[in-house]
């Protein structure tokens, strides 16, 4: 009888860096707040860990044309906005557009640092034979999403929140992705998973980007401590006999990359591969400075990629 493939674990953390492109860059940093272009809006952003001090003028900071004013210790804040802009307007990367939102929950409808991821996961795709069957769990406004149907991935998108996926669905018509192979889910995660485990489906990647806390459309409650390690398992079940990666990112102030990297480890005994884990981080336009803003660990049986 053959033993189980030993899985390979990286033995040192990496950083996956987000340099600007031409619909986003960060400007400056420091005074535990960012400076950012969001296409042709520039924005500044609360980040406690940015400790160092702005290299540019208060007058460049002055002139942005949104400010985000925290309520809470959360996200949760209100914009102040110079003039009146649009609700959305246009952003892309590589092939996929997406719009850009002032939420209340001081992000704009997507988070640039994952570019790093979809670079990564694109690539995967594209060097995948057929059309590979993806998962995306708490896919949001579905950026990640698109980035894979784009390069050829057979996706199906899930998020507990209506207006979420309905964003997702107009970031899809934008990209001319919407006649794409793309499932369109709005339920808590967790349900779906297990259902989808109880009906033997499999998949050839899954993207878990959990929340901290959240709330399912009938109500059920997510905390990221005590329900990611069950949801890992399940993720585990569903990945075929050809599977090419599992990817999780969590932006949980307790977590770490090396938890991620545990929790991985534990739960995909004995499908072989490569388990790499560190942080995402955005890098300053000039070089200067980056920031810290997720962890991830990522498995993937492709030797050599990433």
């Amino acid at each position: 009888m053959n033993a189980a493939p030993a899985t390979e674990v990286a033995d040192l953390p990496s950083v996956m860096r987000t340099r600007g492109w031409a619909d986003y860059g960060l400007l400056d940093s420091g005074n535990g707040r960012k400076l950012e272009r969001y296409g042709r809006f520039t924005v500044v952003r609360p980040e406690p860990q940015c400790l160092w001090t702005p290299a540019l003028s208060p007058d460049v900071w002055d002139a942005a044309d949104a400010v985000f004013d925290p309520t809470d210790e959360e996200d949760a804040g209100r914009w102040k906005l110079k003039g009146q802009p649009p609700a959305t307007w246009p952003l892309s990367w590589g092939e996929v557009k997406f719009n850009g939102r002032f939420t209340s929950f001081r992000h704009l409808a997507f988070f640039p640092e994952q570019a790093a991821n979809w670079e990564w996961l694109e690539a995967a795709v594209r060097s995948t034979s057929g059309q590979p069957r993806v998962l995306n769990l708490f896919g949001y406004t579905g950026v990640a999403s698109l980035v894979m149907a784009a390069a050829g991935a057979a996706v199906t998108h899930v998020d507990a929140s209506k207006r979420a996926v309905a964003w997702a669905r107009e970031n899809a018509a934008l990209s001319n992705l919407d006649e794409r192979p793309i499932r369109w889910i709005t339920e808590d995660a967790r349900k779906y998973v297990q259902r989808e485990v109880r009906r033997g489906s499999k998949y050839e990647g899954i993207i878990l980007d959990p929340p901290k806390y959240g709330r399912g459309p009938d109500g059920e409650v997510w905390r990221l401590f005590e329900d990611l390690p069950e949801l890992a398992g399940l993720c585990a079940e569903l990945l075929s006999e050809n599977a090419k990666f599992l990817v999780l990112n969590a932006y949980a102030e307790r977590i770490s990359g090396a938890a991620l990297c545990g929790l991985l480890a534990d739960k995909l005994k004995g499908h072989g591969g490569r388990i790499e884990w560190g942080e995402l981080a955005l890098v300053q336009e000039d070089g200067a400075r980056e920031i810290g803003m997720s962890f991830f660990a990522r498995w993937h049986s492709v030797a050599g990629q990433g």
